[in-house]
């Protein structure tokens, strides 16, 4: 029987011991964090209701945790729910209720003529960035961030990040408002085409990537014109109302787009063949310039004997071989 407990403890301590290598050791808790709590709870930005409820402070592992985290079933006072609880802080579940209110729902009603009913996101996560261990922490692990995978609409129309990202024109519509609107609100949006960790959703979150906390990472560069907001009409901006943080860069000219992660990384040589996508996400291929080396003759010139080093060999008069390197505007992958 000793024997069984002891092997029991050696697990026990292993589990501990890998569970402590995969956070940063040395990382410690940034003090705006909990300002920022603070701030937003004495707002009282977040009405708890019997959807959102508050919890016990998370405290550890390490310096994960939130002061006053929040259990969430659903959002927009009911009408939205959650395909599994959440738990945030005040600052992010706020701002995600803003969204809700301000880009998600109006885009949905534009693109499909209906409300979304259901959202599949995830929330607090004690981890590193993009699960790698040793990274630094995600905002995940203080309640300051979410992840949109999919949205059901009230007749149970499913869009998933996923596949509506290069879906119908009605789907990538949807998701480029979607994500705009996140830009507006958000210091850290990241969709798919931003890398290869977010293929499958739409990360957004708070930190601060500057003392101030003005600087703001909205990625990938997408071309596309937003249709929210031209019918002239003046939308009302939800509380809290967006922080004036630094532009961000400008949405991708007609020939740039970056927005396209089986199209051109290295997945597409595993990506299943997908249809032919809309106009909305994608630019013609810029042809390809003409090689100098295709011009040569296949056969090999007679060596000049009657000319000289200051006359052309016979076959090259027309087009002289370039010496210059090929051409590097194309990516390379």
């Amino acid at each position: 029987m000793w024997r069984s407990v002891l092997a029991f403890s050696a697990l026990a301590l292993f589990g501990a011991g890998l569970t402590g290598c995969a956070l940063n050791k040395f990382e410690q808790r940034e003090p705006w964090r909990d300002q920022a709590e603070q701030a937003c709870n004495a707002k009282r930005l977040v009405e708890t209701s019997e959807f959102i409820t508050p919890a016990k402070a998370i405290e550890g592992p390490g310096v994960c945790g939130m002061l006053q985290p929040y259990r969430v079933t659903r959002l927009g006072g009911g009408s939205v729910a959650l395909k599994q609880r959440v738990t945030l802080a005040c600052p992010a579940l706020a701002e995600a209720e803003a969204w809700l209110a301000d880009t998600i729902q109006p885009a949905a009603n534009l693109y499909f003529g209906q409300p979304v009913a259901e959202i599949n996101a995830g929330t607090y996560a004690c981890r590193g960035r993009n699960n790698q261990a040793g990274a630094k922490l995600s905002e995940h692990s203080f309640g300051n961030a979410v992840d949109i995978m999919s949205f059901k609409l009230a007749d149970g129309y499913v869009i998933t990040v996923k596949g509506g990202w290069r879906g119908t024109e009605a789907e990538q519509g949807f998701l480029r408002e979607v994500f705009l609107g996140a830009c507006a609100r958000f210091s850290t949006v990241l969709a798919p085409g931003s890398n290869v960790f977010h293929y499958d959703h739409i990360h957004v979150d708070l930190a601060r990537h500057d003392p101030r906390g003005l600087r703001r990472i909205c990625q990938p560069l997408i071309k596309f014109t937003p249709q929210l907001g031209t019918d002239g009409v003046a939308r009302p901006v939800s509380r809290p109302r967006p922080v004036e943080r630094l532009p961000a860069p400008p949405q991708a000219p007609v020939d740039v787009e970056e927005d396209d992660p089986y199209g051109v990384s290295p997945m597409s040589q595993k990506a299943a063949p997908r249809a032919a996508p809309s106009q909305l996400a994608r630019v013609p291929a810029p042809r390809a310039a003409p090689s100098a080396y295709v011009a040569a003759p296949v056969s090999r010139p007679r060596l000049a004997t009657a000319h000289g080093f200051d006359e052309p060999a016979p076959g090259f008069e027309r087009e002289p071989l370039s010496l210059s390197a090929p051409s590097l505007s194309d990516p390379i992958y």
